[in-house]
């Protein structure tokens, strides 16, 4: 029977009604980010630094932003459809613009010492561990 209320749908050839319904009533089951689709992110740990590669295919260097606010390290992308003045073409669906956003708790550190390389649709972006911040010793004089 599945198959046959499947197979009936000739408009979305790929939908599957169960598949869909078990997504909806048990996502902790399937997983509630199997929609993430942009930014998927590798952290790796060195001895001195944090070395994050981000994925943003299709983009140029101009579409993607990064900003360091109250020890978050804020990366957005956004690419708009380009438009060609008075040519028409018939498209029925275009899919070319988008915009994304990721945050990432960096700590306390300046912006000067995070590096960031954008190369082959990945973004290297490099941030230095933050060093404890040691007391000094101050000896107090007794009365």
């Amino acid at each position: 029977m599945k198959n046959e209320l499947t197979n009936r749908n000739s408009f979305y050839p790929d939908y599957d009604f169960f598949d869909e319904a078990m997504h909806d009533f048990f996502p902790s089951f399937y997983g509630k980010g199997r929609h993430q689709k942009y930014m998927r992110t590798d952290i790796k740990e060195t001895d001195d630094a944090y070395q994050m590669e981000v994925e943003l295919p299709g983009l140029d260097k101009q579409d993607i932003h990064i900003d360091l606010k109250d020890g978050y390290l804020n990366i957005s992308a956004s690419k708009n459809e380009k438009k060609d003045g008075d040519k028409k073409d018939n498209y029925i669906h275009r899919e070319r613009s988008f915009s994304c956003q990721r945050s990432y708790y960096v700590g306390d550190i300046r912006k000067e010492d995070i590096k960031a390389k954008y190369e082959n649709g990945i973004l290297n972006v490099t941030i230095p561990k933050e060093t404890p911040k040691r007391e000094e010793e101050h000896r107090i004089e007794i009365e």
